[in-house]
């Protein structure tokens, strides 16, 4: 729970010294760092990496992608996910916007190594396609402002997935609007942050379906992740709590623990791509990890 310069090297004397970590995202602040670290966590085998990326930790999350990965909407088509606020539409003088506007601080991207990440991770995770290209377009409004503050991308996924991106803190009023649009050959998707205990289901020959919260009708998965009963308030500290259960699980678990350094270097991977394509006009730029 640091600026993003201090990520590497606290991660990587944490696992010299033999202890596991669980760190905030993104994990480094460049791919350069994100790559050595994945060669620190592979050598010290048996100790577990993970990131808090918050959101898959609300259980609705997991039912979207357990309802795709069952056929649930057929072969995906195309994704639309935004994470858009407006905090930093002015000038804001604050620790938050000090290091998250500061490239010593913060890395190559403000806007989208912030939030933009957090889209990326989301699209991958509920769909369970890889992100292969990107071609993206990235703005600073705040003038004298060092790192992004918007930006939007196109992207394609693996299997033929095509869709958008859209990262901003300069949308006024908006306060912490993470979306995604998920559509295959069959149905599709819809799922808002702002109002995590609802996930939208869509057919293509029957009535949309609203699924709720911690209804029995859910999967045996995202019962368990649950924890309050059906219409009171549940979110963000519970969606953290799900990460750390899940995480503290997995330590216990014999035989070692699944590792999320692949996700790390995916996150770092992004961003450089997403770098690269602005500056070259919104070219198709790989993501190369």
């Amino acid at each position: 729970m640091t600026p993003n310069h201090v990520h590497f090297p606290v991660a990587k004397a944490a696992l010299e010294a033999g202890f596991s970590v669980l760190s905030d995202k993104p994990a480094t602040l460049n791919l350069e760092e994100a790559l050595e670290l994945r060669k620190i966590v592979q050598a010290n085998n048996g100790l577990a990496y993970g990131l808090t990326h918050t959101y898959l930790g609300y259980p609705l999350v997991g039912e979207a992608r357990g309802i795709i990965e069952s056929g649930g909407i057929g072969k995906v088509r195309k994704v639309f996910v935004e994470y858009i606020q407006g905090w930093l539409a002015t000038e804001v003088e604050n620790k938050q916007a000090d290091w998250r506007t500061d490239p010593a601080r913060s890395g190559g991207s403000g806007c989208m190594g912030d939030i933009g990440t957090h889209a990326h991770n989301l699209a991958e995770f509920v769909t369970g396609k890889r992100m292969t290209h990107v071609a993206a377009d990235l703005s600073i409004f705040v003038e004298g402002r060092r790192l992004d503050d918007d930006g939007s991308a196109m992207f394609r996924m693996e299997d033929g997935v095509k869709g958008t991106l859209s990262a901003s803190q300069v949308c006024v009023g908006v306060e912490n609007g993470l979306s995604i649009r998920v559509y295959g050959e069959t149905g599709g998707l819809e799922w808002h942050q702002e109002e995590p205990n609802t996930l939208k289901r869509t057919y293509a020959d029957r009535p949309t379906e609203l699924l709720r919260s911690a209804q029995g009708y859910l999967s045996e998965g995202a019962q368990s992740w649950f924890r309050t009963p059906p219409g009171h308030p549940e979110g963000y500290i519970e969606a953290f709590a799900n990460c750390y259960r899940e995480f503290g699980q997995a330590l216990r678990t014999e035989g070692g623990v699944a590792s999320g350094i692949d996700a790390a270097v995916r996150g770092m991977a992004f961003i450089e791509a997403l770098l690269e394509s602005s500056e070259n006009d919104s070219a198709w730029t790989e993501i190369k990890q």
